[in-house]
């Protein structure tokens, strides 16, 4: 199977502006395309899972990625999928969160001479003259149709300010600049990004002519990327450091059963006839896709022994086996601790479990914490130093766990 057919049998396409084109240039290697990253954190999501997936998959069939870092539209932000305005970051925290991005990319796909490529839209973005750019591409953008843009739409109710209106504009420029610069004669993108990527198509086409042969690929993953991206509030992040390969695998185990042969087929490389096999496993055998989905992906990011450690550390949490040793923990101080004592409330807090002491007394009265699996109902409960002696297991939920050290 050719590469453009894997992708649509994998459920990835959403709409295309030219498919016929678009399937020979992608399966005869010769696509340059770009996706681009808005970098307003220092670590990706699992939510970029999609996009870095792609590009490993395009750069495996001989077409060349150019990872493009939005220092210049970091700086605007994108209203798409947002209800308010997004925080506005310095240029030194811009191009420190795009080395962060690059590192992680790595994992994915090959950066070099000849292959992938990572450029940042500051370096023409910024440099920008004002009435220049409205003379050059004003013209060719109807505000009439910028209004119907659905990237703009759920905003205008709540109010859009000009800063972010113009943010199509340069995302349209981006790819402009990067067809006359870069050879870059294709984008992909989120399906919610459809608006903005025709504007940078149309651009092209009319700044350059009807020969200029400029296309675009949005993917499904406008509500499926914001379902993977978060849970319980809070961001996966590909970043250790901010959520741990033990919490990563735990965030694909625990996936819904709806989604879980979605997710392989979509991000993972395994097979599609052995995907195919997994259409038919249902109760304990969904588990073991479960199993099988958080164990590829952990291992994309983390590598194989990561990966290794966080299955062998989930199967022995939900097993009861009474293995600690891979999972995720944390270490109290002395510090934390009066008169030699410590309460639930502030291990559920000082741990990550609980994002305050409120929700983390709530989660105590719903009956939902257990210390070394008894059921902890009084808020008031606390611990001395001794009974952290070859560590404690902290549940919230069935979700959530920590190992807690002094």
């Amino acid at each position: 199977m050719e590469i453009y057919e894997e992708l649509v049998k994998r459920g990835l396409i959403a709409q295309v502006t030219n498919e016929e084109e678009i399937r020979k240039m992608v399966n005869a290697g010769k696509a340059t395309f770009y996706i681009g990253f808005d970098c307003t954190a220092d670590s990706l999501t699992a939510g970029h899972f999609m996009a870095l997936t792609l590009m490993k998959r395009l750069q495996e069939a001989g077409n060349k990625p150019i990872a493009l870092i939005g220092g210049g539209t970091t700086m605007i932000g994108d209203p798409s999928g947002r209800t308010d305005m997004r925080k506005m970051l310095t240029r030194e925290d811009i191009d420190h969160n795009a080395a962060c991005f690059r590192r992680q990319m790595e994992r994915f796909i090959e950066f070099g001479e000849g292959k992938a490529q990572m450029v940042n839209n500051a370096d023409w973005l910024l440099n920008l003259n004002y009435i220049e750019l409205l003379r050059e591409v004003g013209p060719h953008f109807s505000v009439n149709n910028m209004l119907r843009a659905e990237c703009y739409k759920q905003r205008m109710e709540k109010g859009l300010s000009f800063f972010e209106f113009n943010y199509m504009i340069m995302q349209s420029y981006d790819f402009y600049y990067l067809f006359q610069h870069y050879d870059c004669n294709m984008q992909f993108g989120g399906d919610d990004q459809w608006s903005n990527m025709l504007g940078g198509t149309e651009l092209i086409r009319r700044k350059l002519g009807k020969d200029a042969h400029a296309m675009t690929i949005t993917l499904l993953t406008d509500a499926q990327g914001n379902k993977m991206g978060k849970t319980a509030g809070n961001a996966v992040w590909l970043d250790p450091n901010k959520t741990s390969p033990f919490d990563f695998y735990q965030y694909w185990r625990n996936v819904d059963d709806a989604d879980v042969l979605k997710c392989i087929r979509m991000l993972t490389f395994l097979p599609l006839d052995q995907i195919d096999e997994m259409a038919e496993w249902k109760d304990a055998k969904l588990n073991e896709a479960k199993e099988i989905l958080a164990f590829e992906l952990t291992k994309l990011v983390h590598g194989e022994e990561e990966a290794n450690k966080a299955k062998a550390g989930a199967r022995a949490l939900f097993s009861g086996s009474g293995s600690t040793e891979n999972m995720p923990s944390f270490r109290l101080s002395e510090e934390d601790f009066r008169d030699d004592q410590i309460d639930i409330l502030t291990i559920l807090t000082k741990s990550g479990l609980s994002a305050s002491r409120n929700e983390a007394r709530r989660a105590v009265e719903q009956g939902g914490v257990t210390v070394n699996d008894e059921k902890c109902a009084d808020v008031h409960a606390s611990f001395s130093k001794g009974n952290f002696s070859g560590g404690m297991i902290v549940r919230r939920g069935k979700k959530n766990y920590k190992k807690i050290e002094l």
